[in-house]
């Protein structure tokens, strides 16, 4: 739990970035609206977007998206049009107007940028940018949520479409599902398991089953990250969670197995106090048997 000291130094942080890229200002980069319109502006891209994506993306409430929309078709930059297969939902667009519009932004973005680095030495930049790519790592890291899905949700069957995919290019000899030890659905609910699914700006970016079996040791199976969340911490998150709600449905051990191909899961195990054990099923994809003693939880 942060003190209040690493509050106040976060607060005093977030005042000196604000202040300095202009947040504070009605007129954004010198252009007649604020910062929000400049940024959906930019976030429509060129190849517009669907309106809950760009919510999501955004992680801003429905009713404060309208707000922006209906403005931005005033200045006439956007377009708003509903999808022909479902009138629920929007697509938005730039105009001709809003793409020299989103063009103007971006010039004026890079000049403030390089402004900003124009004002320091050059050993001082390198270490400004070292430092920016440090805190956009974290900062990345901290939307990243973590939460129950049900297995058979189209979020989750993409993640576990993902990590076939990849298992099946990265092992020795390929992945085949019909050998493979076979973890139906209902061992990924609760109260015999639980599907855990990882999202990044509203977007699935990673999953982990949590099986637990009667009478036997629970299980952790089908772990995967997105390549774009890699190095976000994410894995180790997962794998903690997992740890976490297994002990709490009273398991004292948890059990995984793994190919040799997946030398940075291997890893990351041995860094989280997994040993590696004698097989203890007949997974044939397997090369490696790990387990971990869970502490006890009241």
């Amino acid at each position: 739990m942060p003190n209040a000291q690493d509050v106040q130094r976060v607060r005093r942080f977030n005042r000196t970035v604000t202040e300095r890229v202009g947040v504070l200002r009605d007129h954004f980069l010198d252009r007649p609206r604020p910062l929000a319109e400049s940024r959906f502006l930019w976030e429509v891209g060129g190849q517009g977007a669907d309106v809950r994506e760009l919510r999501a993306r955004l992680s801003l409430d429905s009713g404060y998206v309208s707000r922006l929309l209906r403005s931005l078709e005033r200045q006439g930059l956007v377009a708003v049009e509903k999808l022909a297969a479902d009138a629920r939902q929007r697509r938005v667009r730039l105009t001709a107007q809003g793409r020299r519009e989103r063009a103007l932004l971006d010039r004026r973005s890079d000049a403030l940028a390089r402004g900003l680095l124009d004002a320091l030495s050059p050993a001082q930049q390198e270490r400004l940018l070292a430092a920016m790519d440090e805190v956009e790592r974290l900062l990345r890291s901290s939307q990243v949520t973590v939460a129950v899905e049900d297995p058979e949700t189209p979020a989750a069957r993409w993640c576990l479409a993902q990590y076939y995919e990849e298992i099946g290019r990265r092992f020795e000899m390929g992945f085949d599902p019909r050998v493979a030890r076979h973890v139906g659905p209902e061992e990924m609910r609760p109260p015999r398991g639980a599907f855990l699914l990882a999202r990044l700006r509203g977007r699935p970016v990673g999953c982990v089953v949590l099986w637990l079996p009667k009478r036997r040791p629970a299980e952790m199976k089908r772990m995967w990250v997105a390549p774009e969340a890699r190095g976000l911490g994410l894995a180790r998150r997962l794998l903690a969670e997992v740890e976490s709600r297994a002990a709490k449905a009273g398991a004292k051990v948890l059990h995984l197995e793994t190919n040799r191909a997946l030398v940075e899961a291997i890893a990351l195990y041995r860094r989280s106090g997994f040993v590696e054990v004698p097989p203890f099923n007949d997974e044939p994809h397997a090369h490696h048997w790990f387990e971990k003693r869970l502490p006890s939880t009241p």
